[in-house]
């Protein structure tokens, strides 16, 4: 008698967790089915993003904090589909022993005078990012680009230990030799 009851136990708990789980992947599928058929409301924009990063220069430990933030009050961005696109701020900040050697907010007009106005007018301030250490100064890799593509701009600052900045365009693929493809 005993046995018998439990195994109508055991057997009222997995047709019960059945259905349940049942149930539950239904509501799941309904949920996600909604969230498809529903179209992105507003312009589309990048997450925000705080990269941090401790290296030497110089015989100095730096620390370097770049944050990229979608910014509304920029001028909206349009694709030529037609797709609208918040811009982003990006703020560097550039210390050493606790004194602050850059503080400094840019926008994809800082980068006017090394990108082409046409491009300009369809890009966004994509991202900003530490690359490297030379003689010259501490190197920065930034990017202008068409939002959600491959096509980009890319863009070199180079900061000196007083926390000077220049900036230059790169140019894409250097070393690329149309005959070096087999």
């Amino acid at each position: 008698m005993k046995n018998l009851f439990y195994m109508l136990a055991c057997v009222s708990v997995i047709f019960l967790s059945a259905c349940s789980s049942q149930n539950k992947k239904e509501k799941d599928d309904a949920q996600a089915l909604m969230q498809d058929s529903v179209k992105a409301a507003g312009p589309q924009r990048m997450q925000v993003s705080d990269v941090k990063a401790t290296f030497n220069y110089q015989g100095k430990e730096y620390q370097s904090s770049v944050l990229r933030q979608p910014d509304e009050s920029l001028p909206i961005v349009k694709n030529e589909q037609g797709e609208k696109f918040i811009d982003n701020r990006i703020t560097l900040r550039l210390t050493c022993g606790g004194k602050q050697i850059v503080d400094r907010v840019f926008t994809k007009e800082n980068f006017t005078s090394l990108v082409d106005a046409k491009f300009m007018q369809y890009a966004i301030l994509e991202g900003l990012v530490y690359d490297q250490t030379t003689p010259q100064g501490i190197i920065y890799a930034a990017s202008v680009c068409y939002p959600q593509s491959d096509l980009y701009v890319p863009i070199r600052l180079t900061i000196t230990s007083d926390g000077k900045i220049s900036m230059a365009k790169e140019e894409l693929m250097e070393d690329y030799q149309p005959d070096s493809i087999n």
